[in-house]
């Protein structure tokens, strides 16, 4: 029989043991690609950024509708869902995320922060994760404009008001200003660094969460050396910072890639060889990027396919050689006729999410998340209102243009692609 000295040290090796074993619930990279409980993992999701919102008790909320989008969205084989963490700024700003997590800096709406919470607990019991950005480059949360009015006091633009030319030019600012940097850093302390209210869990600690992300889109608007160069480096930063706070989850930094770099691979290949970035992101937008036109989808659809077919491929070759996995967690496609009634078809989206689908089954994507999960909702106006449903489409966005409802028939192309 073991003596009981024995046992101790027998028992204290298997402690040690088990504590310094990889957790197999967080995601992995290995050999360029996604590893999940051992097995290879690939992934069909969406972007679902109003998700903490509807998991609030306060204005906006609406729990009995998260349940209902959470459950369909799973029901669909829909496990990974792109998520914000904000917005930023006052409430009421046209165009804005309302109400906003970050009132002021370092100032939160604790209502919110407990939808958060409850948010990951809903995806914790479907085996759900979110991939979770911090920051935005554009305005509809806030996020480089409102941290750089918090450090200057000089107004934010509004694009739809002011133009988006005069706002890019404003938020080029974002790269070498400290102060606003500072700010956003606080935020990543704020959150990354957050334990549960409800469950008493850490954030890192959390598989709920697939991968913490820098911002939306983070851009910086310049080809000039000095912009690009306190563009990169508060991107390094922040990895640097997220992966202090959390060991555990993956980082991506939410770029376009070759659109999102002002068309220079080179910076691109700058963006995705920061330490600590651990996949590669894409975005394409056929309609923003002028592939096709409003009122010729689908004849443009065809020329829209082919440049899709190359903008991955470009991607897929550099990420091969960076070791990464690729992931294009944007993109969208109008309703025919560019309307957003929910009445009008989708025919061509319809054809075009299944095609990109075929990209995550045929190897070159590890996954794809679509823009965006509107489920239940029924927007009131054509621009987003206080009290109106969230949809996939932002506040910045006409109503239904781009979301997905649950009667679209591309609901039917998604579940079809994910059983394949």
């Amino acid at each position: 029989m073991m003596n009981r000295i024995g046992k101790f040290a027998l028992a204290a090796f298997f402690c040690v043991t088990a504590c310094t074993a990889p957790r197999t619930d967080f995601v992995r990279v290995e050999d360029g690609h996604f590893v999940r409980h051992g097995q290879p993992y690939h992934f069909v999701g969406t972007n679902f950024w109003y998700g903490p919102i509807l998991a609030s008790e306060g204005r906006g909320g609406d729990y009995d509708r998260l349940v209902r989008e959470l459950d369909t969205l799973r029901a669909l084989g829909i496990s990974n869902l792109r998520v914000l963490v904000g917005g930023d700024g006052p409430d009421g700003i046209f165009s804005r995320v309302d109400p906003s997590l970050q009132t002021a800096p370092g100032v939160y709406n604790d209502t919110l922060l407990v939808g958060l919470d409850r948010f990951l607990v809903e995806l914790g019991r479907r085996d759900m994760q979110a991939v979770l950005f911090l920051n935005n480059s554009w305005e509809w949360s806030g996020g480089y404009g409102q941290y750089l009015e918090w450090a200057t006091g000089e107004p934010t633009l509004i694009p739809l008001i002011d133009g988006y030319w005069p706002f890019m030019q404003q938020m080029r600012q974002f790269q070498t200003n400290t102060d606003a940097q500072a700010l956003f850093y606080d935020h990543v302390r704020a959150i990354v660094g957050r334990t549960n209210s409800l469950t008493g869990k850490a954030y890192k600690d959390d598989p709920a969460i697939f991968a913490w992300q820098i911002g939306n889109e983070p851009r910086c608007f310049s080809d000039e050396a000095e912009i690009r160069d306190g563009f990169i480096g508060w991107l390094t930063e922040s990895a640097r910072l997220i992966k202090e706070l959390d060991p555990n989850h993956l980082v991506s930094t939410g770029n376009e890639g070759f659109m999102g770099c002002e068309e220079d691979a080179a910076l691109v290949e700058r963006v995705n060889t920061i330490p600590g970035v651990d996949y590669m992101t894409i975005h394409i937008w056929p309609y923003n990027w002028s592939w096709v036109r409003a009122d010729h989808l689908a004849e443009d659809l065809d020329d829209a396919l082919a440049k899709t077919d190359a903008y991955v491929a470009q991607h897929a070759e550099m990420a091969r050689r960076l070791g990464l996995p690729l992931v294009l967690e944007e993109f969208g496609f109008p309703r025919d006729g560019f309307t957003e009634s929910r009445e009008a078809p989708t025919a061509c989206r319809d054809r075009y999410y299944a095609h990109v689908f075929a990209l995550v089954r045929e190897g070159q994507l590890d996954g794809a998340n679509f823009w965006g999960w509107s489920g239940f909702a029924r927007p009131v106006h054509s621009q987003w209102e206080p009290g109106d449903d969230y949809t996939g489409d932002p506040a910045q966005e006409a109503q239904g243009l781009n979301g997905v409802y649950i009667d679209d028939t591309t609901v039917g192309i998604i579940q079809q692609n994910i059983s394949n």
